[in-house]
């Protein structure tokens, strides 16, 4: 048993189906399975009670119930006093969840959401088993009008998508997570991303082996957005990197406070990785035809929202080669694209992306809380990383900026690696308290090692 994150390394997430067949086979070879389950969650719960109260255990029909029973018993065998009714003891120590778990297929009923309001009144930390009752394993949404929201999650022989996406991460509390010892048997349904290195820059390296930037967008009174991107593209470590300020004279200067950046077009460095959007305005729409003749392209914002109304804009990202487009947009943006509204796209965060690569035939960030990284023909990935102080003006700018100066050196990964890497890369600059500005932000990035 563990804390999961930060993540080191990729780990593998199961779908409930996958779950579910993982844990009847499971079952039938070591028919000590609960009993392991139930003695980890006993052990757990020692170190998380707060106080001598007892233990307020609260066990549902199925098999989330059954490893809460035997928590029971290890608990007393231990001297720990424990109640086990759906009506709570005064002051407890720890309230322990195993209502339902895994095996919630529809809102809970009123009984259970009555329960579940009692525990989530009590003033004691809550350790949830496996899944926060309520909270569906594939999305990270409640299922009905509550979910339980845990202090720590305890996920047991696999880990479910909806843990890290959604809504997930405000349910689960800190998550744990104990195999039990048990090999997964079949292909994961989703990646959960760990830390990818940097590039790799050799001894002789100069600023001519590290790729090109474009960053097109800035329109007037949104120059900022394009100059953030093109400053992460920068600190990245991209060898050379243009702005295309939309509405702004030619002669006059990229960004007076980064005297390295230089104005271009495409016409004028046509293989470079254009990132796309930032700040843009609607005179974006104009310009993409061109732009979509770069080789590797990162599009954003307004481009996005350009492409989303426009069918021939449409068919040409769809034409462009595999690997080549990476598109990164936030909910809203997602769900005009899909013709959705933005509610439909967050309650299967992970479709909604699957789809939207499919559609347009590229690599799609669906940015958020577990932000979603999705292309067609491969496996899905989540990214765990990041936190609320991510959630400010410029951080996306940021992102794809980065994306763009990552992919210029490395010419040779297709769209899905490099969203990977960067997106990882993001998340975790932007673990910080309080509010990070988008500036503050690049200058964390760049430190990463």
């Amino acid at each position: 048993m563990r804390p999961l994150l930060p993540t080191i390394s990729t780990l593998p997430l199961f779908d409930v189906a996958a779950s579910r067949r993982i844990e009847a086979r499971a079952l039938r070879h070591s028919p000590d399975l609960m009993a392991r389950a139930g003695l980890a969650i006993a052990k757990l719960a020692l170190v998380l009670r707060r106080g001598d109260g007892p233990i307020w255990i609260i066990c549902g029909p199925g098999n989330n119930g059954g490893d809460g029973r035997i928590a029971a018993r290890r608990l007393a065998q231990h001297g720990v006093a424990v109640h086990m009714s759906h009506e709570g003891p005064s002051s407890p120590s720890l309230v322990i969840d195993a209502l339902l778990g895994l095996g919630l297929n529809r809102a809970p009923a009123a009984h259970m959401q009555a329960t579940m309001a009692a525990m989530q009144a009590c003033a004691a930390p809550i350790l949830a088993v496996d899944l926060p009752s309520g909270l569906l394993g594939d999305t990270g949404q409640p299922a009905g009008e509550r979910a339980m929201r845990a202090d720590h999650t305890l996920t047991l022989l696999t880990l479910k998508p909806g843990l890290f996406t959604g809504e997930g991460r405000a349910h689960c509390g800190r998550i744990w997570f104990d195999d039990l010892d048990v090999a997964p048997d079949e292909t994961p349904t989703v990646d959960l991303l760990g830390r990818a290195p940097r590039p790799h820059r050799s001894v002789t390296g100069h600023k001519g082996s590290h790729g090109q930037v474009l960053v097109v967008g800035g329109a007037p009174g949104m120059q900022g957005a394009a100059q953030l991107a093109a400053r992460a593209a920068l600190a990245c470590g991209a060898g050379r990197v243009y702005l295309d300020l939309l509405g702004r004279p030619a002669g006059d200067p990229a960004d007076q406070g980064r005297a390295e950046l230089m104005r271009g077009t495409c016409e004028e460095v046509p293989q470079a990785v254009g990132v796309i959007g930032c700040g843009a305005g609607s005179a974006i729409a104009a310009a993409l035809p061109s732009l979509l003749q770069l080789p590797r392209v990162v599009i954003d914002a307004d481009a996005l929202n350009a492409i989303a109304v426009d069918q021939v804009l449409q068919s040409l990202v769809r034409s462009r080669r595999p690997g080549t487009t990476l598109l990164t947009p936030h909910p809203l943006e997602a769900a005009r694209m899909l013709g959705r509204t933005t509610a439909d796209v967050q309650a299967d965060r992970l479709r909604a992306a699957q789809e939207l690569a499919a559609r347009l035939n590229c690599c799609v960030v669906l940015k958020g809380s577990g932000s979603v990284i999705a292309s067609a023909g491969q496996r899905p990935a989540i990214c765990a990383s990041g936190g609320p102080a991510l959630a400010t003006a410029g951080s996306g700018d940021v992102l794809s900026g980065w994306l763009g100066g990552l992919w210029a050196q490395q010419p040779t990964s297709d769209a899905h690696g490099v969203a990977c890497a960067g997106v990882d890369a993001h998340g975790r600059a932007g673990e910080a308290n309080g509010v990070l500005r988008a500036g503050d932000l690049i200058e964390r990035l760049a430190a990463q090692r």
